[in-house]
């Protein structure tokens, strides 16, 4: 007698084999297809999509304002202190050995300015977009419960805490 797992099968066992993998198939469609529909409900329900968008023109606006610190914003500031490259100021901790830069330890104050003038100018940015196009929704209507004073909807017949007629 043939090992269980290697059970010869009957006359019916293929077609049963085969009606469980179709039903497993259309399970794993349905599945796929809910999970698709409950994420689109997470995406629109949330701000998810709003923050992922958010992101993305955040990483854009990234470069676009550190070229504007780095190429238009420092240079006139370094001409108005008496030519300072903001970029090469920096306290050496230990000089270059053979003269190869690389071997230099120093601490780079300047570049650091660089990334607070980028970072206060992308906040900024950032603000304004956001108080221009995100505003707060309207406070829903709503009356107090005469004897637990929760908060009740404007329309309620009963309070939602104490189940009094309102």
């Amino acid at each position: 007698m043939p090992p269980a797992g290697n059970r010869p099968l009957s006359r019916s066992q293929p077609l049963t084999v085969a009606l469980a993998f179709a039903q497993r198939d259309a399970i794993d469609e349905m599945e796929a297809s809910r999970m698709l529909s409950e994420f689109r409900a997470f995406l629109l329900k949330t701000n998810a999509l709003a923050l992922a968008i958010g992101v993305i023109i955040g990483v854009a606006l990234g470069s676009v304002v550190t070229s504007l610190v780095n190429d238009i914003i420092m240079p006139p500031i370094g001409v108005v202190l008496g030519g300072v490259d903001f970029p090469a100021l920096k306290i050496v901790l230990k000089a270059a050995v053979g003269g190869v830069a690389t071997t230099e330890v120093a601490i780079r104050y300047g570049t650091f300015v660089n990334s607070i003038i980028t970072f206060v100018i992308v906040a900024f940015v950032v603000f304004t977009i956001g108080r221009k196009f995100i505003k707060e929704a309207p406070v829903a209507p709503s009356k107090a419960c005469p004897f637990c004073r929760e908060a009740n909807a404007a329309d309620a017949s009963k309070c939602r805490a104490c189940t009094s007629a309102i």
